[in-house]
């Protein structure tokens, strides 16, 4: 009794997850790199603590994108590792790039969306694109994310990035992973707009309009 009951459960479970990738036949293809993009201005907020190792791709990445990425700021929680140091480095060749190191925590924040905080309140751009470290931007890949955000009229734009993986692990795991996110939300990008309290956003590369961060506090 108790074995049927189980594999009923797992049949159920393996139904609605068919049911959620066949809204997957309506996904928007994945975006494609854009050498000019509207007549706008973006700020790129980069938040770091040791991140020399990982960062230097994400910098290369960033220098480049177009005119129409005005400033890097990368906030650093004072790093250890010359993190700092790779950023002067890159300003020296872009003066677009700027480090500024944030303040201690206020009560009641943890790091990562303090930094993006401080960030944000000094971004100079219409648009705000916040990036983790460790991600690689494509040529591109600015204007076509804000060419997008405008196309939809959407304010908040995320990208679901491709992963590098490097070990059989790895590979295991990321799908795994990924897969509950299909479980619980639907496949990203159908053209159908899920309602809000379905919608999923991506923090590894999550552009909006400075102006509706600032306003939502």
């Amino acid at each position: 009794m108790v074995w049927w009951l189980l594999v009923g459960l797992q049949g159920g479970a393996l139904l609605l997850l068919f049911m959620r990738l066949s809204r997957g036949r309506t996904r928007r293809p994945p975006l494609a790199p854009q050498n000019e993009g509207p007549s706008t201005t973006v700020s790129v907020v980069i938040p770091t603590l040791n991140e020399a190792e990982r960062l230097g791709p994400c910098l290369e990445g960033l220098h480049q994108q177009g005119p129409l990425l005005t400033e890097i700021i990368v906030v650093d929680s004072r790093s250890q590792d010359g993190t700092v140091a790779l950023v002067e480095a890159m300003a020296r060749r872009d003066p677009r790039f700027r480090a500024v190191t944030d303040d201690p925590l206020p009560p009641g924040w943890v790091g990562r969306p303090w930094a993006l905080q401080y960030g944000l309140d000094r971004a100079q751009g219409v648009w705000v694109l916040g990036i983790d470290a460790d991600t690689v931007p494509q040529p591109g890949l600015v204007a076509a994310m804000v060419q997008q955000a405008v196309d939809l009229k959407y304010d908040a734009l995320s990208l679901a990035p491709r992963f590098i993986v490097k070990t059989a692990g790895e590979n295991w795991l990321h799908p795994a992973l990924l897969l509950t996110l299909v479980y619980r939300f639907g496949p990203t990008g159908a053209v159908q707009d899920p309602p809000p309290e379905r919608v999923m956003a991506n923090g590894q590369c999550f552009l909006a309009r400075r102006a509706m961060l600032v306003g939502a506090g």
